[in-house]
């Protein structure tokens, strides 16, 4: 705990209106630590189930202290979900503000510590390391993924400090006194690049429970709420994922107001999926610094990012220190410097091995990175043409009007589209203008031969989105299968998606 800067506090909002100092924060956290260490073994599993507070924040940090490895678990996950996480990490404590839900999971044995979140045992297990682990594994997070079963990244405390101080020397100049912590503290990205971050600088962070800042749930989001909150907290610095950004862009635009409200705010983040080139110059234009980042959590979250000064919008920045990025002969992005220990079951990967990160990108000549697509996503028409689905995806949400959008045509003459319009008032109309001007910039093989429009946006509560807001596009295409497979009536196979007889053939649809 001595990478906490002696500056450092953590308030917790409404809910607890007396804030931790730097000192307050490290002495809670050892005395919790040294009561864990007495009781219960070096690697202990152990899970925490609960909603942000200061107390979130003692016990992660006492983990570290006693050599445990924490499984944060987010609230918004299924039952199902937690249970898998509980069987996968080997879980045997879980500290739970909710007494039924523990018990439901199978942990009602209670565990007396200081913490003022209550522990328990899971029944019938002894509290030790189920099996021998790598010393080093510190925290093991599970991601909502593409699937409805969470994937296990096992990291360790130094992956997580290394990129933490990265981002501590790389926003240094910003003057970042106050963060507000929106996300989940579960959520790497708020965990590490937030928190974590915050505490390195000597910056407050705020971290209120996620009702008091508009949360619910994974992607249920009150704007107003959230900007409220902004402005009562006076901070400087957010973490957003690009819907949240467009709902707080679209509430700001609804009260034909500017962001002089939030003047306070100095740095924005944004990440965790992909974010429209038109979000971001709309948030710059009412006066918001909001900049794109990328990372996986794989690496500990972020391993690039756009920055006053060295920002190229459309691109996800330049590397942090310490992290190396490349493209291999196919695309693949790989990075090195801040590697992953691995899946569990696996042998430990050193840091400095190259690690492939199933994105496609492409760094220009000053060193910023683009992500083209992910590489299980690669569409082969059949005319045997690859096509990276995000390539005409990028162009249909650079306009306002389409804030998602997701593209198919794997083993299909042409490509469709299910568009997802920024509000009701968006027409038809305004759709087909859209994908025409889209159609004028892609060559043939890339055009889209048709689309649909969505019944609604693709959300974690709908299941057709992650928790980070990344498009679940199995779900969708299953979502919309028979409307799709609808623009598909009557092509005839033997076309050719060139020349004038083609265009004739496939002209755009809508049903």
């Amino acid at each position: 705990m001595n990478w906490i800067s002696s500056q450092a506090s953590v308030e917790g909002g409404q809910s607890r209106p007396v804030p931790l100092s730097s000192d307050d924060l490290t002495s809670d956290a050892a005395r919790l630590a040294r009561a864990l260490a007495e009781r219960f073994e070096p690697g202990t599993v152990v899970g925490l189930a609960a909603d942000n507070s200061p107390d979130w924040i003692v016990i992660d940090l006492a983990l570290q202290a006693a050599g445990m490895v924490l499984v944060p678990l987010p609230t918004f996950f299924s039952r199902e979900q937690m249970r898998h996480a509980i069987r996968a990490s080997a879980m045997q404590l879980l500290f739970c503000t909710d007494p039924d839900i523990a018990a439901r999971l199978g942990f009602t044995e209670s565990a007396c510590t200081p913490a003022t979140v209550p522990l328990y045992r899971r029944t019938g297990h002894e509290a030790r390391p189920a099996a021998p682990r790598n010393p080093a594994i510190g925290k093991i997070t599970f991601t909502s993924g593409t699937t409805g079963t969470p994937k296990a990244v096992l990291l360790s405390s130094a992956q997580q400090r290394d990129t933490a101080r990265a981002l501590a020397a790389a926003t240094a100049g910003l003057g970042i006194r106050r963060h507000l912590c929106l996300l989940p503290l579960p959520v790497l990205l708020e965990n590490v690049a937030g928190l974590y971050t915050a505490l390195m600088t000597g910056a407050a962070c705020v971290c209120p429970p996620l009702q008091e800042v508009g949360m619910t749930g994974a992607s249920g989001f009150d704007p107003q709420r959230c900007l409220d909150a902004i402005i009562e907290h006076r901070a400087d610095s957010l973490i957003l994922l690009p819907q949240m950004l467009h709902a707080l862009i679209a509430t700001l635009t609804e009260r034909r107001t500017t962001g002089d409200e939030l003047r306070s705010l100095k740095f924005v983040a944004v990440g965790g999926a992909k974010t429209p080139v038109a979000l971001i110059r709309q948030a710059r234009d009412l006066g918001l610094p909001v900049y794109e980042g990328y990372g996986l959590s794989e690496c500990a979250s972020v391993v690039c990012l756009n920055l006053p000064g060295a920002d190229r919008i459309g691109t996800v920045g330049r590397p942090l220190p310490g992290v190396r990025l490349r493209s291999a002969t196919d695309g693949e992005i790989e990075i090195a410097g801040r590697g992953s220990m691995g899946p569990p079951g696996t042998q430990a990967r050193d840091a400095g091995e190259w690690f492939a990160s199933g994105d496609l990108g492409t760094r220009d000549a000053d060193g910023f990175w683009s992500i083209t697509g992910r590489k299980k996503n690669t569409l082969i028409t059949s005319f045997g043409r690859n096509v990276a689905p995000e390539w005409p995806e990028s162009l249909l949400t650079a306009s306002a009007a389409i804030p998602q959008a997701v593209v198919f045509g794997d083993a299909a003459p042409f490509l469709v589209a299910v568009l997802v319009p920024a509000s009701p008032g968006v027409d038809d109309i305004a759709l087909q203008a859209r994908i025409d001007a889209v159609n004028a910039q892609l060559p043939d093989y890339a055009r889209l031969g048709g689309w649909v429009r969505a019944s609604a946006s693709f959300t974690h509560c709908n299941g057709l989105a992650t928790a980070n807001g990344r498009i679940r596009r199995d779900a969708v295409l299953a979502h919309y299968a028979e409307r799709l497979h609808a623009l598909y009536r009557g092509a005839d196979p033997l076309f050719s998606l060139t020349g004038t007889v083609a265009e004739n053939r496939s002209p755009v649809r809508n049903r």
